[in-house]
């Protein structure tokens, strides 16, 4: 079967593998889409954190069941389904917790194990969530939505609270839907105008905030002085990062959705004086798929805009760098199979 495999960084190749054969408890899926995500831009520029070379990658994923034995869940074949990439041991503390999605040994499919850049791909059956009633590029859209979902159900938000979410991109543009969804009034922040703009129209945000142009001052006039109690980066910017302390309230709690391969500094006092809370939102469980699923399916998010560029696996290797640039304007990009 053909395959895409990132050599080192900078350097796709397209290659021939042999076709996986299942162990006992997965199914073997034809992969249909295959989403890039920031993960996949920095892995192959060289700027992912746990990530060794070479590696197939791909984890926003969509497929159909080709093969399947007797399962729980009653999949079966030709059944079209979404993967959650994450495989956790289910044995540590994290999982024993319910936190899979930060497991100790956790290995995420196109990071640590190859991923979906491929025809077919075995994959445990409970990792699997049928995705009946979507498209497949709806389908493979829910992983990096569910990224969003996790990130605000993990803030704690509450219902008429401002809400600030720093970085435009496709899992900023996720948290902003799912702020709003539980009510909150939300607020973006990007360099970018035309990012700040489609944050208007596809995520209905309540203001915009340019971050080269006076950022606190602007989101003091939009929460009428008191600044956002929840701060959600999805950068991936260390300055970025680091400057989010500023944007929130007293009392506050900033959310680290994006990452970065850096350390991170900021001030103590500050931090004490505010008392803050500050959280990192790794991954997503099950149960923020099935969420995004249902939002979906129930046409809250509208996905038609988000995904903006298309290839295909024969030519993704030449597309990809273009969608390095920013010229490109790329907010989703997907690999039809």
């Amino acid at each position: 079967m053909k395959g895409i495999i990132c050599e080192e960084p900078n350097a796709f190749k397209q290659i021939e593998v042999e076709k996986p054969v299942p162990k006992e408890g997965e199914a073997l899926l034809r992969i249909r889409r295959v989403g890039i995500c920031g993960t996949d831009l920095h892995a192959f520029s060289g700027n992912q954190p746990y990530f060794t070379y070479p590696r197939i990658l791909g984890h926003e994923l969509s497929g159909v069941i080709e093969s399947i034995g007797a399962n729980p869940f009653g999949y079966k074949e030709g059944d079209q389904v979404s993967i959650i990439p994450y495989l956790e041991c289910g044995t540590c503390v994290a999982c024993r917790n319910g936190k899979t999605n930060c497991c100790t040994d956790m290995k995420v499919l196109g990071v640590h194990a190859d991923g979906g850049m491929r025809e077919w791909m075995a994959v445990p059956v409970d990792h699997l969530i049928k995705t009946e009633g979507l498209s497949l590029d709806e389908a493979a859209m829910i992983e990096p939505l569910s990224i969003g979902a996790h990130a605000v159900r993990r803030s704690r938000l509450r219902e008429g609270e401002n809400v600030l979410v720093i970085g435009a991109g496709p899992i900023g543009l996720g948290v902003m839907a799912f702020a709003k969804a539980e009510g909150a009034r939300v607020f973006a922040m990007d360099l970018d105008a035309e990012r700040l703009n489609f944050c208007q129209k596809w995520a209905d945000v309540d203001g915009i905030v340019n971050a080269a142009d006076q950022p606190i001052e602007k989101l003091m006039e939009l929460t009428n002085g008191e600044l956002p109690t929840v701060v959600l980066d999805a950068t991936g910017n260390a300055r970025s990062m680091m400057s989010a302390f500023d944007y929130a309230a007293h009392g506050g709690t900033l959310v680290y959705v994006g990452l970065v391969k850096s350390d991170l500094t900021f001030s103590d006092p500050d931090f004490h004086k505010k008392e803050l809370t500050l959280m990192g939102s790794r991954n997503a469980t099950r149960e923020d798929f099935e969420k995004v699923l249902n939002t979906v399916k129930s046409g809250e998010v509208d996905l038609k805009p988000y995904i903006t560029h298309r290839s295909n696996l024969d030519e993704m290797i030449s597309d990809f760098d273009g969608w390095l640039k920013p010229e490109s304007k790329v907010i989703k990009a997907i690999v039809e199979f």
